[in-house]
């Protein structure tokens, strides 16, 4: 770590000898910390952080590294099931990129900071006040209304704590909106004397809440009477000094320059604040006349990517940004001098995250030493003396456009620091007229620096939440206990309820009718299979050996759709085999992110297509470009591209656009479809059974008497089942895994969001080339993989079963199934799926199975 020190003398000496000032408290507090003055009127010293990466060029490893250490040690105090369902909150706007580092840290994290920046469209969830700065108010402005809901930990993350008013103003906010029973303050330094920590406790109880302190340092500031007047003087007296030594002022006509309170030398050797020495300044130039040292640099920043936490910022973009990040610093360092040997990294006020990563992977990729600070609307005295903190001071004026109108704006050791590049990184509404301006920042650096580099990051607005013109004259969804055995609150039914309605019809006659042409599969409904006792052994054996891959499948595919289709989807399984997965992702998304995502399930029919008036009924209450449709897994694809097709025609009868056919799906071994928990083809315990598995509802129906044209599709709950029912006890296995697999999570989603994961319909094709081999010569009797396979001896008529030589246990089930069935089971060495099931071709009562044998209950 870079010590506060400069020559051997300690950065907050200058201040410490004329005003009295003393840091007393940990070791390392010095090692952390300077002393600087400042034009306030509500406290005249500055604690200057040498960790932070605001005031003080630093290596962007030591600035990441602090931030992403305090996180771990948070991680550390909650555990890994409060940590995976905390919130962080960072302070505009020293603390922004620290709350991310810190964010980074927990693991799991969303990231919110408050800002300055009023955004039009955007409503405001909370503010505060923030009592010693010379801005105050904070704006709380996500994009999702649900971040700051639930009763998950709430991480507030500043970079110092003085009096903790702060904190106090925060948490009095928020608790009153968003209660919770735990909060936990984190701060580089916690500076608070011993009253204002009595205070916090004190607050802590008075709201009846956990109130716990992380620190990497802490200490407290010795301040003498009179110390504001004092220091007030002579900041007036060291500022008129310089101007009457010639010095221009920020106040001049002509523009803001470089500031320093004492004539320098040119090609005088200083202390460089960020622990280099010796290092010459380089004569300075007009920044009033124009420049063309500024060569923009474009680093592709990834589409709808947030360019910071102002917004918000999920661990699904966490993980977007980390792949990008190899490819962007490659193109900023590719647009480096060959010879550059000293480069700094510039970021601008509130934006500090990403300039900070940015500076972090290319020290990864140049050998050249890379420094990283920001720019500031704080304003602080310069003095170029080893003992004080702020060495040297660009000004300029404010360059994008800010609520509370024009103003000056600051570098700090920037200027005389010796760097030969300087890279600008500014977001897009600050990318004005005034940053190209004589006398504005860009003009400012390249009077100090040989080169410089301006790359801007796109400023990240949210859409505009959508709100339904008028409710629909739908029906509500149906919910359980009334209509399934899950919970009310983890499904709603798009269904009308057929429980009365005799709709079952042995497995032989139905699938005679279905084969030839006299009905349609979704009109009747097959007899429910009740397994044997050995059936329910395997069942529960496979759930207990498959649970921890299923729930990290779950949890890929959840943070996919959070990262490339919304921050907060609506999801809508296709009912029945992909409710089981919706919940689960479901229950992802609230135990890793603390979200309340809507759920509900629909009905999709081959042949006939989705549910257009639940579809209409989504609409009415949610935004269609929000809604993610879900499945259990692929087989050769045959539901995809009866989704696809169903949604463009849906689209030219109603007028209404929006809804993404791209269905998501735990298991996609067919290669169907982009987002997917695994390829993989194996078993998936909720395909062994029927409705116990899934909530006791019946696979959908669609039948022209029973369903008009204005009900949704119907299904039975089968309630006299409920002594067998296993559903919830799915669910409940799969999600105790997903507190242990949250590293595992997080690699196999990066994997897969940096993956080539276009679908190459290598199952349909080779459906296609079964179809023939085997003389059946119509794909839809032809169902590939593990789950479609147990489908087929559930609910068909088998013909036989191919599984790939040397499958293991996922095939137990099926193998005990085909022996129940008569049905012969061939292994096939060259079979792109573990094994497909191929429903009896042309068939007639007598060909139930290879000797005729019915299912044995």
């Amino acid at each position: 770590m870079n010590k506060a020190v400069n020559d051997g003398v300690w950065s907050g000496s200058w201040v410490a000898e004329r005003l009295g000032v003393e840091l007393v408290g940990d070791d390392g507090l010095t090692d952390l910390l300077g002393l600087a003055l400042r034009r306030n009127p509500k406290r005249a010293h500055l604690l200057v952080s040498h960790v932070l990466g605001k005031h003080v060029p630093q290596s962007p490893s030591v600035v990441y590294g602090h931030g992403f250490d305090l996180g771990r040690r948070v991680r550390d105090l909650l555990g890994a099931e409060e940590a995976g369902r905390a919130v962080v909150l960072g302070y505009a706007e020293t603390a922004t990129g620290l709350g991310h580092c810190v964010a980074d840290g927990l693991g799991s994290a969303p990231y919110l900071h408050s800002t300055r920046r009023p955004v039009p469209g955007v409503a405001t969830a909370g503010g505060f006040e923030e009592s010693h700065s010379h801005a105050t108010s904070h704006l709380l402005l996500p994009q999702d209304p649900a971040l700051l809901v639930g009763d998950g930990p709430l991480v507030l993350v500043d970079d110092e704590f003085s009096t903790g008013n702060t904190v106090l103003n925060t948490v009095r906010d928020l608790h009153e909106r968003y209660p919770r029973r735990r909060y936990v303050v984190v701060a580089l330094v916690d500076m608070r004397s011993e009253a204002d920590a009595g205070r916090l406790d004190d607050f802590a109880r008075e709201i009846g809440a956990r109130v716990d302190l992380v620190a990497a340092a802490s200490g407290t500031v010795r301040l003498p009477e009179g110390v504001l007047e004092k220091g007030q003087a002579l900041v007036a007296r060291y500022e008129s000094e310089g101007a009457a030594q010639g010095i221009r002022s920020s106040a001049a006509a002509s523009g803001p320059v470089a500031q320093f309170p004492a004539p320098l030398k040119q090609g005088a050797a200083e202390a460089d604040p960020s622990g280099a020495r010796g290092t010459a300044r380089p004569a300075p130039t007009d920044p009033h006349t124009p420049h063309n040292q500024v060569t923009r640099v474009d680093l592709r920043w990834p589409r709808g990517l947030p360019d910071g936490g102002r917004h918000g910022f999920t661990p699904a973009h966490r993980i977007r940004l980390e792949t990008a990040l190899p490819a962007m610093a490659a193109r900023l360092a590719e647009a480096l001098p060959q010879d550059a040997h000293r480069v700094h990294i510039l970021g601008f006020e509130e934006l500090m995250y990403a300039p900070l990563r940015l500076a972090r992977e290319l020290e990864r990729v140049t050998d050249a030493e890379v420094r990283y600070s920001t720019t500031t609307r704080s304003p602080v005295l310069a003095v170029d003396d080893p003992g004080y903190a702020i060495r040297s001071r660009l000004v300029f004026p404010a360059h994008d456009d800010p609520a509370d109108g024009p103003g000056e704006r600051y570098a700090y050791n920037v200027a005389g620091a010796g760097f030969d590049t300087v890279v600008a990184v500014v977001d897009s509404a600050a990318d004005t007229p005034e940053l190209h301006a004589p006398g504005g920042l860009l003009a400012q650096l390249a009077a100090h620096t040989p080169q410089v580099l301006l790359a801007v990051v796109p400023s990240y607005v949210p859409e505009p939440r959508y709100v339904p013109e008028r409710p629909a004259m739908l029906p509500e969804p149906l919910r359980g206990p009334a209509f399934s055995s899950y919970p009310p609150d983890e499904v709603g039914w798009l269904l009308q309820d057929l429980s009365d309605v005799t709709l079952e019809a042995p497995t032989e006659e139905r699938e005679e009718a279905i084969q030839s042409g006299g009905a349609h599969y979704a009109e009747s409904l097959p007899v429910e299979y009740q397994p044997t006792e050995q059936y329910q052994e395997l069942f529960h054996t496979a759930l207990e050996e498959s649970a921890g891959r299923l729930a990290r499948a779950v949890g890929a595919v959840t943070e996919i759709v959070l990262a490339e289709r919304s921050p907060r989807p609506v999801l809508v399984s296709l009912a029945r085999a992909g409710t089981p997965v919706g919940v689960l992702m479901r229950r992802w998304a609230q135990f890793r992110h603390g979200l309340d995502l809507p759920h509900y399930a629909v009905s999709i029919v081959r042949g006939r297509g989705i549910d257009a008036n639940a579809l209409r009924w989504l609409a009415a209450h949610h935004d269609p470009r929000d809604v993610v449709f879900v499945d259990g897994w692929t087989g050769k694809g045959a539901i995809t591209r009866e989704l696809a097709d169903a949604v463009k025609e849906f689209e030219a009868s109603d007028g209404i656009t929006g809804f993404d056919p791209e269905i998501a799906v735990l298991a996609d071994p067919g290669s169907c479809v982009r987002t997917y928990g695994t390829r993989e083809d194996f078993l998936i315990p909720s395909a062994c059974l029927n409705s116990t598995v899934s909530g006791l509802i019946s696979r959908t129906v669609l039948r022209a008497d029973l369903v008009g044209p204005n009900d949704f599709h119907g299904a039975k709950f089968y309630r006299e089942l409920a002594g067998t029912d296993v559903s919830v006890a799915f669910l409940d296995a799969v999600s105790a895994r997903f507190p242990e697999l949250l590293d595992a999570v997080d690699a196999q989603a990066k994997e897969l969001l940096s993956g080539d994961r276009a679908p190459t319909w290598e199952g349909w094709a080779a459906v296609e080339r079964i179809s023939e081999e085997y003389g059946i010569h119509d794909v839809n009797l032809v169902k590939p993989g593990v789950g479609e396979t147990t489908r087929v001896l559930l609910r068909r008529v088998p013909w036989k079963i191919l599984a790939r030589a040397g499958a293991g246990a996922d095939l137990d089930h099926v193998r005990l199934l085909a022996e129940q069935r008569g049905v012969p089971v061939e292994e096939v060495a060259e079979l792109p799926y573990t094994c497909v099931g191929l429903i009896h071709p042309k068939y007639t009562r007598g060909a139930t199975g290879a000797d005729g044998r019915a299912v044995t209950v």
